[in-house]
C-alpha cells in the first residue's frame, strides 16, 4: 500500500509542487504553521531519512539547502528552519519553515490554508527556485 508521498509521486493525490527533478519533489503542505512551509521528499520511498544511502542523503539535504532560500524569501520570513520529524509518515520527508520566531517551528500551530492561498505561495517560491 502507498503512503500519501508516494501517491502525490505517482501523481494520485494533487499538490502544489514548488520544485520537482527525478529525484526529489517539494510541495507545500496542506496544513501549514505558516504559509510557505514546504515538504521535501525523495520520489523514491524510505521510511526514514537514514534509510536514504549515503550518496543521496547529502544531495538530499543540499537540495533542502537550495530550496530554503526561495521558500524563506517568498514568505517574507527572516530565516527558514529544518526539521526532520518522521513520526507523522512513514516516508523520509524534511519541513523547511518559514521563521520569523520560534513559534514559528511549533507544528501545534498547524492550520488549514486556502487553495488560492497555497497556489500563490507555490507560484513565488517557484519563481525564485528557478532564478
Amino acid at each position: 500500500m502507498l503512503d500519501i508521498f508516494c501517491k502525490i509521486v505517482a501523481g494520485e493525490i494533487p499538490a502544489h509542487k514548488v520544485y520537482e527533478d527525478d529525484k526529489y519533489l517539494a510541495f507545500l503542505e496542506i496544513n501549514p504553521i505558516r504559509l510557505g512551509h514546504t515538504i521535501l521528499i525523495p520520489k523514491e520511498h524510505y521510511s526514514t531519512v537514514y534509510e536514504i544511502p549515503d550518496g543521496l542523503y547529502a544531495e538530499y539535504f543540499l537540495k533542502a539547502k537550495e530550496l530554503s532560500t526561495a521558500v524563506k524569501t517568498a514568505a517574507g520570513a527572516e530565516k527558514c528552519g529544518l526539521v526532520v520529524a518522521g513520526f507523522d509518515l512513514d516516508h523520509a520527508h524534511i519541513h523547511l519553515l518559514p521563521m520569523d520566531t520560534t513559534e514559528d517551528i511549533d507544528f501545534h500551530n498547524q492550520h488549514e490554508e486556502t487553495q488560492a492561498n497555497l497556489a500563490t505561495m507555490a507560484d513565488k517560491i517557484r519563481g525564485l527556485v528557478a532564478a
